[in-house]
């Protein structure tokens, strides 16, 4: 008997997965244990098993593609079996759910599932999609189109550089053949699933997917739920306003929306070197800044000069920002952590004297430079053991308590903000959460962090104290996975009274944002007397 292969559930928090590839086809043979397929998740690529012995008599899904968990995939059987049950039954659902779950209507369900594969098949190319590369995205924005229609293309070839949510990263072709359609221009977006490109042989009648699928393409700029992506920017009247910022960038460095078309390496550089991109002449392909610009750019008195001038005084300007792809993200998860968190913070000073004499004589023997900061993370993964009602989250019906300890650290990026965690914190030895720190800190800086690199944070920690920072209050950055966060301040010298004696003294503040649904005002507070004992105490933090 035949049976149907369904879309695993292969983490906790996977909705829909992606087959990276397919180890087999159709009419070959398998038997349990075999592997069928790599299936990409929200959070890493696995090989998906088969638990039947028999012969593929079907594969539903192309490589590259997104199905919801539960769709059927792939039939295994007795060769020659009839099969047709399994797809009048099951194929319906999966049309709805990955081609265009907005738009297509059920009769359409009903009839197409099966002539649109066949249809794919026919003409010899494939649709390449954009993908989900982040547990949050929803859309990507094209930041740099690598390729052009008409070049030839293999697999593992770089397509074109995507921004997300979380940061710039690399579209990868799945496909060989040549690059026939582009369908989104740079600084374009589009939602997660929409056709962006296709890729096939020279001469292929590859409309015929895009007459397929007109209703998901259609639904990337005018979903209701999404927020808007920035299109014909050239059309706004206040991007125009402010003629002599244009008129200082070379022209061939901007792209059509306005953007300054540079990789993600050179801005990383271009940021820790104090170098503005609007002053570089790009020499990559097609007027791109890269990495050599960067490195051979001389500062021009002239160009200063000359981009003062031509500022007329009295005159009101000003310049509308298109919102990046981290930068909606960001909005959108402060905006729901406003608006479901109760928070309520807790403010406490640390003697900080004891902490930076432990680091000047740590430093002497660790192999890595430890930081002030990765003193605090290590302070709070262990003060989390001891409290684990505060390593917990809101998850509507239950409270979850995480026995392991993920500790996020919030870096500052030009963009805006992401969120890497060190994992398992508490068992980490200083030197080696340092190390992660910094490894941690340069990726994210260079825009090539990872999805495992900032899922699943219990607990975060944001530090402004290199900014002469005092205090703050941080915002809980996703009450779905943690409940608190602790906001930094400087460590700055003062006065101190000691048995009526005055004496020089280091102190830093800390804040602790708490969701109350969560932990309680003495629970907050019993976590952060422990916290306070560990800094003032560093030895702690080695036992």
């Amino acid at each position: 008997m035949a049976e149907a292969i369904r879309m695993p559930k292969m983490s906790d928090t996977m909705l829909e997965g992606v087959i990276a590839n397919w180890n087999v086809k159709v009419g070959d043979k398998v038997k349990v244990g075999d592997i069928l397929a790599e299936v990409e998740t929200d959070k890493a690529t696995m090989d998906m098993e088969t638990y039947y012995d028999g012969t593929i008599l079907y594969i539903g899904i192309e490589k590259g593609k997104a199905v919801p968990i539960d769709a059927l995939i792939a039939i295994i059987g007795k060769e020659g079996e009839d099969y047709s049950s399994l797809l009048a039954g099951n194929a319906a659902p999966t049309v709805v759910q990955v081609e265009a779950p907005i738009v297509v209507s059920a009769p359409i369900v009903e009839t197409q599932p099966i002539p649109a594969i066949v249809s794919t098949e026919k003409v010899n190319a494939n649709a390449i999609r954009m993908p989900k590369m982040s547990d949050t995205m929803i859309e990507g924005t094209i930041h740099t189109w690598l390729k052009k229609v008409g070049d030839k293309i293999k697999t593992g070839d770089i397509l074109a550089e995507v921004e997300t949510d979380k940061a710039t990263m690399e579209l990868e072709s799945f496909e060989d053949g040549t690059l026939l359609y582009i369908g989104v221009g740079n600084g374009e977006s589009i939602i997660v699933d929409g056709i962006i490109a296709i890729v096939g042989e020279e001469g292929s009648n590859w409309k015929v997917l895009l007459e397929d699928k007109k209703a998901a393409a259609s639904n990337a700029p005018t979903a209701a739920s999404i927020p808007v992506p920035i299109k014909n920017i050239e059309s706004a009247p206040t991007i125009q306003t402010p003629a002599p910022i244009v008129q200082t960038v070379p022209a061939q460095t901007i792209s059509s929306d306005g953007r300054i078309m540079a990789s993600p390496m050179a801005k990383a550089l271009a940021a820790d070197k104090g170098i503005k991109l609007q002053d570089l002449q790009g020499s990559g392909e097609g007027g791109r800044i890269v990495k050599r610009d960067i490195d051979n750019y001389t500062p021009k008195a002239a160009a200063i000069t000359n981009s003062v001038a031509t500022i007329n005084a009295g005159t009101e300007s000003f310049v509308d920002l298109p919102l990046t792809q981290m930068r909606k993200a960001i909005a959108r998860s402060l905006s729901e952590s406003q608006s479901t968190a109760v928070d309520f913070q807790l403010t406490m000073e640390i003697n900080m004297d004891k902490s930076m004499e432990a680091r000047t004589l740590l430093n002497e023997s660790s192999p890595v430079k430890i930081s002030f900061n990765d003193m605090i993370l290590k302070a709070c993964a262990v003060a989390l053991k001891k409290h684990p009602n505060v390593n917990a989250s809101w998850k509507g019906d239950v409270i979850r308590r995480n026995n392991h300890v993920h500790v996020g650290m919030a870096v500052a990026i030009p963009e805006g903000l992401v969120v890497p965690v060190i994992r398992f914190a508490d068992t980490l030895t200083l030197s080696n959460l340092a190390a992660n720190t910094k490894e941690l800190g340069t990726k994210a800086k260079n825009g090539k962090l990872q999805p495992s690199d900032w899922e699943g944070n219990t607990f975060t920690v944001s530090n402004l104290g290199m900014f002469g920072i005092d205090s703050f209050t941080s915002i809980i950055n996703n009450p779905k996975n943690e409940s608190c966060i602790l906001s930094v301040g400087g460590i700055k010298e003062t006065v101190g009274v000691k048995n009526g004696q005055f004496y020089v003294t280091n102190i830093m503040k800390i804040t602790l944002t708490c969701d109350h649904r969560v932990v309680d005002g003495a629970t907050g507070a019993a976590f952060m007397v422990t916290l306070k004992e560990l800094l003032e105490e560093p030895i702690k933090l080695l036992i």
